[in-house]
Parts: structure tokens; C-alpha cells; sequence
């Protein structure tokens, strides 16, 4: 059983604060994914738990007990690196074997240790090559091996899988969430890539310029954005978020986009939900699939027109023109024909968020 508890976590690069007052807790067993863009803070929080950079601020704690005092050596704690880092003289069955070497095992049990690691990871036809006559997904799953053979209490892995290409990041997605249920290990996973962390966490932490911004599951980030970072960071393609005004009408709400000439109809509880929120302040989000278009005028449908179609195989991506505001629809393939189509398009507003421009946090009003 190990958690990993980061409470007030404070670093400095110099006069830079790379994190800022982070607190997260991790479970047992639990697939977390740190999640954000380059420089945000990510990587540092993961050498941090892993004891290869020194805080300035906080506790680190595993199993409730500060560690941020402890070398890497001694926090039994191994790490997955992009660059796999593998010993070119020696076999597979030596890297893998390498972390083993210094302990007290004998000869029989660390073959015993190496034989089983390698049949997890579906490489023990390979243990007696070197590797440079392995591919690249090969080689990352050795790096694995070696880091999982000693039986860590917790996995940490900083972009592993980043530097191969489209096919085999997707095999070895699907090799690592396997990994993790199969073994059953605390793992932290760090990625720039929101098809990663939605694919394989438990729970996205997300951060941004050293904050965290948000901690939920893929599902909680996507449908239910903490702010407008969130909204348009997660998702692709990313949020709509456009400037609103909303008005009261005989019997609806009326949200206009873009200073449109016609707003978009919204249930009436929207207004007492805002509870006179500045209109100057607020925006709306939606994502691509919470506009819906018809070609034909359906009441309660706004004439727009398409500017950009992208076919994306299966669904297309239709920028929609609002007012002055672009909107991007999500619609079968080949629903519009081509950019110029005079369509028209509803917000649904059981999928519509709304956010204060200021502060940029969701107002937390769901229809």
C-alpha cells in the first residue's frame, strides 16, 4: 500500500517559482496523470516526488511519512524516462537484471525476478539481444522492466512513451494501463497529451505556469471545467468560448454570442442561476458536439454560416459563423457540404458553461 501525499510544495529556479503552494493527494494503487503544457511545472513535481530535485517549501510524504529529507535512493521509488536510457553493451536480460545487482539476491532469485518481469511485459524472446536490435517501443518496455524488476512502491514515468511514433504511443497506451491493473502499482505519469491522460488516468491533475488548476477524472476535467484554462486546454478540438450577453425574454432566456443580431433560446432558470452576474463579464462555453446544426430552419435554430469544414474521417469539424464569434460544430461526416452552406445551429443548454472573464473561474451553472 502507498500513498503520496504533496502538501504546500513550494520551488524556486532562482527568482522563478516553478511550483506554487501545491497540495495533492494520491491513493493506493491509483494511475495519476500530471497534465499540462511544456514549462508548466509538471516534470519538476514528478523529480520532486521522486527526490531528484529539492524543494524550497512543504512535505513530500509517502505512506504518511516525510521523505523530501531522503536521496532518490532511498525512497523506493522508480522512474520511467522519455529517452530510454539503456545500456548499449548489455543484453536485455543485464538491464533489466542491472538494479538487482546490488542487492543481496542470489544469482537464482534475480532470474527468477527477470524472467517473470519479462514475460508481464511480453519481451522474454528478446532478453538476450542488445538494444540497438530493438524498436523503440521494445526498448521503452525494457526501461520499464528495469525500473519495475526491484518491485518499487510507486511507478513515476515523465513522458515515456513521447518519443515514438503515432502507432506505437497508441500500442503502448494500451500496454501500460494493462501494466498498471495487472500490477496494481501507485503510478504517476507525466504528459503533454490529453489523448494520453484521458486513455490512462484514474484522475488528470492539471496545472498551469506552477498551479494546479484542476484534479478530477477525464470525464470530470472534459464535461465539467474547474475554469477557462481547463476549458480550453482539455479537448480537441478545445472548448468554444465566446463573450455572452443575456437577456430576459417573455418566457426564456436569451444568450446572444458575438453581438449577433438573434440570441440563442435558453431555459429560463438560466437567469436566476447567474443571479445578476455583470453581462460584461461572462462567457459561454460549449464544446464542438453541444452545437447542433440542422440544414433545414427548425424553430429555435439561428441562420449561420459555414466558413470551414474539416473531415476528420468518422465527424467533421464545421466552424460556424455567430455574430463576429466563430463556433466549432461537430457533425456527422459530410452533414455540410462545404464552406459558404447556410446552415442552422442551436446551443444545447444542458452542455453550455459559463465563466466570469475576470477571474476566468466557471460559475458552476449547469442547466
Amino acid at each position: 500500500m502507498t500513498q503520496i501525499e504533496l502538501r504546500g510544495v513550494q520551488k524556486y529556479f532562482g527568482a522563478v517559482q516553478v511550483i506554487k503552494d501545491l497540495n495533492l493527494k494520491i491513493d493506493d494503487n491509483e494511475f495519476i496523470v500530471l497534465l499540462g503544457q511544456s514549462g508548466c511545472g509538471k516534470t519538476t513535481t514528478l523529480r520532486a516526488i521522486a527526490g531528484l530535485e529539492t524543494i524550497d517549501g512543504g512535505d513530500v510524504l509517502i505512506d504518511g511519512k516525510p521523505v523530501q529529507h531522503l536521496k532518490a535512493a532511498d525512497r523506493d521509488i522508480a522512474m520511467v524516462f522519455q529517452s530510454f536510457s539503456l545500456y548499449p553493451h548489455m543484453s536485455v536480460y543485464e538491464n533489466i537484471a542491472f538494479p538487482l545487482r546490488a542487492t543481496r539476491k542470489s544469482k537464482a532469485e534475480i532470474d527468477s525476478e527477470v524472467r517473470s518481469v519479462a514475460k508481464t511485459l511480453q519481451i522474454s524472446d528478446l532478453l538476450a539481444r542488445k538494444p540497438s536490435a530493438l524498436s523503440g517501443g521494445d526498448m521503452q518496455r525494457v526501461a520499464i522492466g528495469r525500473a519495475l524488476v526491484r518491485r518499487p512502491k510507486a511507478m513515476l514515468m515523465d513522458e515515456p512513451i513521447g518519443a515514438l511514433d503515432a502507432k506505437l504511443r497508441e500500442e503502448m497506451r494500451a500496454e501500460i494501463k494493462r501494466l498498471h491493473i495487472k500490477q496494481g502499482s501507485t503510478t504517476i505519469y507525466v504528459t503533454h497529451d490529453q489523448i494520453e491522460a484521458m486513455s490512462l488516468a484514474d484522475r488528470i491533475v492539471i496545472m498551469h505556469e506552477g498551479v494546479l488548476q484542476q484534479v478530477g477524472s477525464p470525464d470530470e476535467v472534459y464535461s465539467r471545467p474547474a475554469n477557462l484554462f481547463v476549458a480550453q486546454f482539455v479537448g480537441s478540438p478545445v472548448m468554444n468560448v465566446a463573450d455572452v450577453a443575456v437577456a430576459e425574454k417573455a418566457s426564456s432566456a436569451s444568450v446572444t454570442v458575438g453581438g449577433a443580431a438573434t440570441g440563442f433560446e435558453f431555459p429560463r432558470a438560466l437567469l436566476s442561476k447567474l443571479n445578476g452576474h455583470a453581462s460584461d463579464k461572462l462567457a459561454l462555453g460549449i464544446r464542438p458536439e453541444g452545437v447542433i446544426v440542422r440544414r433545414e430552419a427548425t424553430e429555435g435554430f439561428l441562420p449561420v454560416e459555414a466558413q470551414i469544414v474539416e473531415p476528420l474521417g468518422s465527424f467533421d469539424i464545421v466552424d460556424l459563423k455567430v455574430g463576429s464569434t466563430m463556433l466549432r460544430a461537430r457533425t456527422r461526416s459530410g452533414f455540410v457540404s462545404g464552406p459558404g452552406v447556410k446552415v442552422f445551429a442551436r446551443i444545447d443548454p444542458a452542455q453550455a458553461h459559463f465563466f466570469d472573464t475576470a477571474s476566468g473561474k466557471s460559475l458552476g451553472v449547469r442547466l
